[in-house]
Formats: C-alpha cells, structure tokens, sequence
C-alpha cells in the first residue's frame, strides 16, 4: 500500500467515525430551536462568516430550528468615527442619544444583518433578515435613563418566527427593539439572544465569544455547571468583568425555560456543531439544578 493511500483510508475512518458520533446528536436535535448569539471573530472575518454560515445551513438541512441574532459593537464605533457623532460616556459605558441610535439601527439592521443574510444564502440556506422591531417581536424598557435609547426587552413575542421555522427559513435578528410608546432601543446582542432563546424555550442557546469558556479558580474552562455553581463562581470573584454579563444571561434564560445554554469560543473552526454533534462538546454548558 502506497503511503498516500494510508493516509487516505485513515482519514476516512476518522470522517466516518465522526459521522457515526454524530448520529444520534442528529437524531435528538431533530425540530429543536437553537439561539445562537454571533459576535466576536466569525462578524470581522470573511471566511469566519462563510465558515459560520455553512454551519447554519447544515444545521437546517438536519432539521434544527436556528436563529441567529448578533451583535456588532466595533462595526458601529467605525461608523461613528467615521461620520464624526461624537459620543458621550457614562460610567465607561456608551450614551446612545438620538443621533447615535440612527448610526445605531442603520449598521445594524443594515449592513451587518444583511451581510449575514447574504452568506447563509450563499452557503445554500434562506436567510431573512429582521430586527426586534418588526411585528412587535421586542418590546423594551429603558435600561437606564443616563444611557439614552438602550433598552431591556420586557416581552417577546415570537410568533413570527414560528412561522419562518414552519417554512424552513432562517431569522437572523438585529438587537434592537420598540418602546412602549413607540421609542427605538437599542439592545445588548447577549440580552436580546437570551431574550429571545426564553421566549421560544429553546433547546440550546449557543453565545459564541472570543474567549474560551467559563474558567475556575486555575484557570481551566468548565465544560459543565449548574446555575448555583455559577452563583457561587460570580460570588468569590471567580467569574469577573465580561464573563458576569454573559452568565447572568445564562441564568435569566434557563430561568424562562431555556434548556441550557453554552458559553463557547466562537474562534474555533465549526464551534456550534462540535457544540451540538460530539460527546466533548466545545464550550461550557449551564443548566438548571
């Protein structure tokens, strides 16, 4: 036997042993809702989208349910340096005045959902693009009188997506939401995803980061906890800074009934389906008690 041939049958049975891992994974997800939360590494880089969509459009064919909602905070900074709105801090966070919130919906709900849309059409799915505002689907408050138009939703109503899961669509969703008295909001991406993920009670909600996971003490990823272990992770200090929001978005959406959510590094090549269709998963995985 040639050397190269070797390697090729050795290749192929590592293919079809993975095929066969995946097997019953396919079968448990088959009709499930899976939120994924899109930011980090796959939103600035061309092939980390054409790498990400393709996921998504396996994830169809198979007959999962997704919905992508994403964020794009360093898309809009660009746009607003770039147009020179000059922007106001409060407590190192970012004033979203009225000026603002139009740069705000218009990358949002435009440039970056749209070029999401596009590249899961072209990875041979069929995207539409929206954002919290249409059908009323996000209802917010303000979040905090000093910050201006950010919102925190306060209902979802998700009946337009159960109409695009029942044509095999697939909903890519801007964070940004209506007011009670007809304000636009904008919305954190990871509190609009959990939001949403609740208001579906989705199986998984996958927040796609560009860090590795949850991590204790020494500094090694969890691959598994419960919500009382990330109480008391958060209470000792262990999880700390950015971790805190994304846990506490964890635990807010398992509250609403999410299945479980997985806190994942979206750096990793096909980090959603090693997350859904292997035994070792990809990330950290937080469940009720």
């Amino acid at each position: 036997m040639k050397p190269q041939d070797a390697m090729t049958n050795r290749d192929n049975a590592a293919i079809a042993r993975t095929l066969n891992e995946a097997l019953p994974y396919l079968t448990r997800y088959d009709d499930a809702i899976v939120v994924i939360k899109l930011g980090g590494h796959a939103m600035g880089s061309d092939e980390g989208m054409a790498s990400f969509a393709r996921d998504v459009v396996l994830m169809r064919t198979v007959g999962i349910n997704p919905v992508i909602v994403h964020g794009g905070g360093p898309m809009i900074n660009a746009m607003l340096d770039r147009l020179g709105v000059t922007s106001e801090f409060v407590r190192g966070k970012r004033v979203t005045d009225a000026e603002t919130l139009r740069v705000v919906e218009m990358v949002l709900g435009g440039e970056i959902n749209k070029r999401i849309v596009q590249a899961i059409n072209t990875a041979g799915g069929r995207a539409v693009g929206l954002t919290g505002k249409d059908a009323d689907m996000i209802t917010c408050v303000q979040d905090d009188p000093d910050l201006g138009f950010v919102g925190t939703p306060s209902e979802v109503d998700p009946r337009l997506l159960h109409s695009l899961f029942r044509d095999e669509m697939i909903p890519v969703i801007a964070p940004i939401g209506t007011g009670e008295n007809d304000e636009t909001f904008n919305i954190n991406g990871d509190t609009a995803a959990g939001a949403i993920a609740g208001a579906l009670k989705a199986d998984r909600l996958l927040l796609l980061t560009d860090v590795t996971g949850v991590k204790d003490a020494t500094g090694e990823v969890v691959t598994q906890l419960s919500a009382s272990q990330v109480r008391d992770l958060t209470a000792d200090g262990t999880i700390a800074g950015g971790m805190i929001p994304k846990t506490q978005t964890a635990l807010d959406a398992l509250a609403a009934g999410v299945r479980a959510v997985v806190i994942l590094d979206g750096r990793v090549p096909n980090a959603a389906l090693l997350e859904l269709f292997t035994s070792h998963g990809a990330g950290s995985l937080i469940r009720s008690e």
